[in-house]
């Protein structure tokens, strides 16, 4: 069922997507040539338990999970692009990190995703990072009353299809509210004019992932991390936003961190 929240309830989520943002950029600092996944994890633990924040991650245990996913943080390294399990991996000199983080605040779930890469960076990576950021953009520019969610999965796609990559979209955004994942689901890919209306008070998150050479993805053995079928190295941005009567709101924007 697709839920609409009124003013005052998108007000209420306004924390929690605000602690997502200092959660990752905090990660983001973080993360470095020789730091470990598990450290990264146990900082966003540390982070949650002191605002008195709830994991969305911990416990979760959807159907295309091997089991209950058992850390707070999905850190995809290089040809993984998705719901990366954190393990015992030190990051090295190029690696292509994408952090994806889900809290509870108050009872209200905000979700977002960044991609960096660690120490000295591949001219193809910055480029994927920056098309990733750049069709998130884009699906939020069309998050706007009257129009529908094949506008926001048209927009994302387009810029991909500019940048020559292919699409998957078994995996994509999301409604977010009282839980992580709810409806409507939003394609990286579609057409405009197509889809649920989008109405003042809808809740969802957009979060484009492309890979460099392929839309084909396998599950890892840990039975969670989601990677490339040739290799290939992916990149994933995303934001949970509130359409309104105006412009969207970003929950999650982390630009207000560098004021």
């Amino acid at each position: 069922m697709i839920e609409l929240r009124t003013p005052a309830q998108i007000e209420e989520m306004r924390p929690a997507g605000r602690f997502v943002a200092e959660v990752l950029d905090a990660l983001r600092d973080a993360a470095d040539v020789g730091v470990n996944l598990l450290e990264l994890d146990a900082l966003a633990h540390r982070m949650i338990t002191e605002r008195g924040a709830e994991s969305c991650y911990i416990d979760y245990h959807p159907s295309f999970g091997a089991s209950p996913f058992g850390k707070v943080l999905c850190t995809s390294v290089n040809d993984a692009v998705l719901h990366g399990l954190p393990h015992d991996y030190a990051l090295k000199d190029g690696d292509l990190l994408s952090v994806d983080f889900a809290v509870a605040v108050d009872g209200w779930v905000a979700d977002s995703a960044t991609s960096v890469v660690v120490g000295t960076p591949r001219d193809e990576d910055l480029r994927l990072i920056d098309t990733s950021e750049r069709a998130l953009e884009a699906g939020i520019a069309a998050a706007r009353a009257g129009n529908r969610i094949g506008d926001i999965s048209a927009a994302i796609a387009q810029v991909a299809r500019a940048e020559g990559l292919a699409i998957n979209t078994q995996f994509g955004g999301h409604g977010v509210g009282r839980t992580m994942h709810g409806d409507p689901h939003v394609p990286n890919d579609g057409k405009a004019g197509r889809g649920f209306p989008l109405k003042p008070g809808l809740v969802i998150a957009i979060e484009p992932w492309f890979l460099h050479t392929t839309d084909e993805i396998y599950t890892d053995d840990d039975g969670w991390t989601l990677r490339s079928g040739d290799g290939s190295r992916g990149a994933h941005s995303e934001h949970t936003i509130a359409v309104t009567d105006g412009d969207p709101i970003i929950l999650t924007d982390r630009s207000f961190l560098a004021a």
